[in-house]
């Protein structure tokens, strides 16, 4: 029963200095391994977004609009617009819609677009597409248009559909009269029409 007794105690002042030794090196072993991670090895980021972004000052949803001294609402909107080193605007997806005092309404559409609105001029580019409330549907790859008068013309040659038929031409150009705020399609340079009977004229 004595040799059992003191068995025990020899074994309990073992283990008095064998846990401290065993938490010590525990103890250690974090540390070190805390000093040999990088912090910031366990923070992604991305410089790239960021840069690009401050880069480019893309602006999602942007709008544009204004009206003439006649009533007439013009209004550009975009998916997404950018400033380039001519203090431009670039956009893509580019819409206009422009609101006749007369009743009239005209739109056109755009892959993408330049807005200079310094002298108040939006350039669409791209698969342009203008249609009228009187029933004229015209496409264009290039069309400058007013952002604050009703006035458009496109840069190169215009195909479409009308009341008077199908129709081309080499140039297109959109006015107004403030007189009466009506809008005009006229068509220069080379005019083809197609003339459709069945269609009821304006």
């Amino acid at each position: 029963m004595a040799r059992s007794a003191r068995s025990y105690s020899r074994a309990v002042a073992w283990l008095k200095v064998i846990l401290p030794l065993s938490a010590i090196g525990i103890l250690s072993t974090v540390f070190l391994l805390s000093r040999s991670h990088d912090p910031n090895a366990s923070l992604p980021y991305s410089t790239i977004d960021l840069r690009d972004a401050a880069r480019n000052e893309r602006v999602t949803m942007p709008s544009f609009s204004g009206t003439n001294e006649t009533g007439d609402l013009i209004a550009f909107t975009a998916d997404t617009a950018r400033p380039n080193a001519a203090n431009q605007q670039e956009a893509d997806n580019v819409a206009a819609k422009i609101d006749l005092t007369s009743g009239q309404t005209i739109t056109f559409v755009g892959d993408h677009g330049i807005i200079d609105q310094p002298i108040d001029t939006a350039t669409l580019l791209g698969g342009v597409v203008i249609t009228s409330s009187t029933g004229y549907k015209i496409l264009t790859e290039a069309l400058d248009s007013g952002m604050r008068q009703v006035h458009a013309e496109s840069k190169g040659p215009i195909s479409g559909d009308g009341p008077p038929g199908h129709f081309s031409a080499g140039r297109m150009t959109l006015t107004s009269d403030p007189a009466t705020g009506d809008a005009y399609l006229v068509f220069t340079e080379g005019v083809k029409l197609v003339y459709d009977p069945g269609k009821p004229q304006e």
